[in-house]
């Protein structure tokens, strides 16, 4: 049973949890967690708490949800754990205070082969950019966000079924595995830390927002369909049909007809009853799942059955 460890490990959504019962379920000392305070959510506008905390309050692990993270009670307190090694997985950007701390340093758990796709959204622009590879990174924190030496990396293969909610839960029992082996590499001495390759031009994964999600039917049907399975089913690609908004979880590309790429990008066509086309800049997408404002996420089919398209 590992001794010579304590852990601190800082994370928020249900990403994390592998990571951290992978820790707890191999014997390493966890000796508290840093997660995001509880929110207000539902109607009721109930306070909720992380998955993380959930989890570790399951395991009798203290829970710290520091507003914040300069505040010297915070620090003093993080201070009294004595943690050697501190542990992030989806968590918020660090003051150096916090991550230079343990004697063993600050190691964090990215979605993506970096330096490629440093930033926010990773998962999402990986496959909004069609790539056929992706994985994880564990990395020590320095200065500037995603840069630090490298410490392991683990590639998989993106399906071409994969949309973000399947391949984000793919990559948490992988990012869960490789922060388990970075543990061990640590502990035993053999990590060996390398700085990340420069690149001329590197793939950002910035943070995404509501603009961000807007189809833009100019590009091919590849491009779209693409663009819709990188924000399924969260956040969600969307455009205007009937002055009202429809977010759009799942295409087709059809195969290409005569004629069909004159038609104007954007324009449709549907016979109301089973199906749904756009034209785009190339090529024919056929729209598979889809949610009206205000109402469910259906198939086509069965939004047709009640809601007309002019």
């Amino acid at each position: 049973m590992p001794q010579n460890l304590r852990i601190i490990f800082m994370g928020t959504p249900d990403f994390a949890v592998p990571t951290l019962q992978k820790l707890v379920e191999n014997h390493y000392q966890v000796v508290a967690v840093l997660t995001a305070p509880d929110k207000p959510a539902g109607r009721g506008l109930k306070l909720t708490h992380s998955p993380v905390k959930e989890y570790a309050v399951s395991q009798g692990i203290p829970v710290l949800q520091p507003t914040n993270l300069k505040s010297e009670a915070f620090l003093e307190e993080l201070r009294s754990y004595q943690a050697n090694l501190q542990i992030i997985v989806a968590f918020r950007m660090l003051p150096e205070v916090v991550w230079s701390m343990p004697a063993l340093g600050t190691f964090n758990i990215h979605a993506s082969l970096l330096p490629d796709y440093r930033g926010a959204a990773p998962i999402n622009w990986a496959l909004i950019n069609g790539e056929k590879e992706t994985g994880v990174t564990s990395f020590f924190l320095c200065h500037q966000i995603d840069t630090g030496d490298i410490l392991l990396q683990e590639k998989i293969s993106i399906q071409e079924e994969d949309d973000f909610g399947l391949l984000y839960g793919k990559l948490k029992h992988v990012g869960a595995d490789l922060a388990l082996q970075t543990v061990k590499a640590i502990e035993s001495g053999n990590v060996q830390p390398q700085p990340q390759p420069q690149a001329i031009e590197l793939k950002e994964a910035p943070k995404l927002f509501k603009e961000t999600c807007e189809i833009n039917w100019q590009q091919s049907a590849g491009q779209i369909r693409n663009f819709i399975r990188g924000l399924s089913p969260f956040p969600g690609a969307w455009t205007t049909l009937n002055d009202k908004i429809f977010k759009i979880y799942r295409a087709q590309v059809l195969p290409e007809s005569t004629g069909e790429n004159e038609q104007e990008p954007g324009s449709y066509r549907t016979d109301n009853k089973t199906y749904l086309h756009f034209f785009t800049g190339q090529g024919v997408l056929s729209i598979t799942d889809l949610q009206l404002e205000g109402k469910k996420r259906m198939r086509i089919d069965e939004l047709l059955r009640g809601y007309k398209i002019q």
